[in-house]
């Protein structure tokens, strides 16, 4: 892979790496993730399409998140690797997918789309959980701050989110220690930034009918209100949704990614 970097419209740098030949994709990634989470995609996608692998802002060689960060600036990050790549196909997961939904919504710079389980609130967005989890940041209590994550975002197993405070951090402190972790830790205060924007968008599903790409919503049997996707495949005015068995929220990610490849790939091309 190569690696290039561009400045946002407020001048923050953006890191992509390219790697591939044939029509260019963008890939995205979502909230406590960054880049390298996506290899295993994007070296797949890299045999049909030139890929360009996005790290976001706040993550590894790009730029902070910066003062009064939004979803807008985002949009702008995306923009700036569009205009230097010249892509016309994007693949999102999670927040990377509310971010692309968002500026095919504003700008059609883009022909088709692939959005896996796209962060587009549909449901009243859970928020009481972001101050005490801001509180065990500034504390230095990353595990704590995570628990509050977890029972109180929505996203996790019931049996977890009814687990004590306290067992669920002492749980995580012995068992979650890996890799993955320390990848994680340092993007805890961006996840709580980027899920205030999530909840911002809170009322504006309609908006979205003004996106004119075409788009494939993909989403796993395993992941719950799977209806909030097919209300968003209802809004676009181009869309298709498929339900991948056997997968959950993480489907882009690790093993499983050469079969998220295959439906983006047949959509794309």
């Amino acid at each position: 892979m190569s690696q290039s970097t561009i400045s946002s419209a407020d001048g923050t740098p953006i890191c992509y790496r390219t790697s591939g030949a044939g029509p260019g994709l963008i890939v995205l990634g979502g909230s406590l993730r960054a880049s390298d989470d996506y290899l295993p995609l994007a070296t797949d996608l890299s045999r049909s399409f030139t890929v360009h692998l996005v790290e976001r802002r706040g993550r590894g060689a790009s730029g902070p998140l910066g003062p009064g960060y939004a979803l807008a600036r985002e949009v702008d990050d995306l923009l700036a690797v569009q205009a230097e790549t010249g892509a016309r196909l994007a693949f999102g997961h999670s927040y990377g997918g509310l971010v692309i939904l968002e500026t095919a919504r504003t700008s059609p710079v883009f022909e088709r789309i692939v959005a896996y389980e796209p962060g587009v609130p549909v449901a009243p967005v859970p928020t009481a959980w972001m101050s005490p989890y801001r509180e065990r940041l500034a504390a230095d209590d990353p595990y704590g701050a995570f628990v509050h994550f977890i029972r109180g975002s929505g996203g996790a197993p019931a049996f977890m989110a009814k687990l004590p405070y306290w067992y669920l951090r002492f749980a995580l402190r012995i068992g979650f220690r890996g890799p993955s972790w320390q990848r994680m830790r340092p993007l805890l205060a961006a996840n709580v930034a980027e899920h205030e924007q999530i909840a911002a968008q809170q009322g504006k599903l309609a908006g979205f009918a003004a996106v004119k790409a075409a788009v494939l919503l993909l989403c796993g049997s395993r992941t719950p209100g799977r209806s909030e996707y097919a209300a968003l495949r209802d809004t676009l005015i181009d869309a298709t949704l498929e339900i991948l068995p056997g997968l959950n929220h993480f489907g882009p990610e690790g093993k499983t990614a050469p079969l998220v490849a295959d439906h983006a790939r047949a959509f794309l091309l």
